[in-house]
């Protein structure tokens, strides 16, 4: 969009607002740092008003905690587990959500600051869903695959999760069982391709996790500016609240992949 001379673009990826100690803060960097803080404070706030005869507000959050659970019970067969991995995919859940809906909130996109380049003049917005940058949904995404490596790791043993993606138990069982069963020699090379093929799978997880999240909400973004320049008073607002179902769903897409990784790497088989 052209104004005044002025471009003001919705580019795909991180713009630089300011510099400290030689250390570039970008403007998606600077809400993830917004959101991190006003995460931390709210947590900090409700966990001084727990109490233990709970008021509406705290029967609130334990309603959303609980309906979370009842969800992951499903995918994880136990609440033991459910427990487990809460922490983590919650709080993916949580940021996640927080940084999508955060481009709808008066003054973001508009309030910035104009800098020229190449003799050209663009306007550079302080505040931009860090979703809406790719680096930061590949963040989570690499975050979120290795910590279910790690977890895996943990729980089913080094040799087990080894044997998930190069299955050397179906090699070493070749010249003992080959005499009493031939069809081994077709069934265990197919069982190690299989564990090969898993290896790639990984790959695909984080690529998919990435692109979806900065996908929908950078796709959002863009059509909430273009109804806005159309006619900016009354048109944006039901698209705002289609932001605000597609912002939600993917904060629980997301999360929901994150533990359904969790408990595939936490399965021996």
């Amino acid at each position: 969009m052209l104004k005044d001379g002025i471009h003001h673009e919705h580019p795909i990826f991180a713009e630089p607002v300011a510099e400290i100690f030689g250390f570039v803060v970008t403007n998606t960097l600077l809400t993830s740092y917004i959101v991190t803080i006003f995460l931390i404070i709210l947590a900090f706030v409700l966990n001084r008003k727990i109490k233990q005869n709970p008021g509406r507000l705290q029967n609130g959050f334990e309603m959303i905690i609980e309906t979370f659970l009842g969800i992951f019970d499903s995918l994880t067969g136990s609440r033991e587990r459910s427990l487990k991995f809460f922490p983590l995919v919650f709080a993916f859940f949580i940021f996640i959500l927080f940084n999508n809906l955060v481009g709808i909130l008066p003054g973001v996109g508009s309030i910035g600051q104009i800098i020229s380049s190449g003799g050209e003049k663009y306007f550079i917005p302080y505040i931009k869903n860090a979703t809406a940058d790719l680096n930061a949904t590949l963040s989570f995404a690499l975050v979120g695959v290795i910590a279910s490596h790690i977890i895996g790791v943990s729980a089913i043993g080094v040799w087990k999760y080894i044997n998930k993606f190069v299955n050397l138990d179906a090699l070493i069982e070749i010249p003992r069982k080959v005499r009493k069963e031939p069809s081994i020699l077709m069934i265990n090379p197919i069982k190690i391709f299989t564990g090969m093929i898993e290896i790639i799978s990984e790959i695909a997880k984080v690529a998919s996790l990435s692109f979806r999240l900065f996908g929908n909400i950078f796709a959002g973004k863009i059509l909430l500016a273009f109804m806005m320049g159309i006619f900016a008073f009354g048109l944006p607002i039901p698209f705002m609240f289609m932001e605000l179902l597609v912002g939600f769903m993917q904060a629980f897409i997301f999360s929901l992949l994150v533990l359904a990784y969790l408990v595939t790497m936490t399965t021996a088989h």
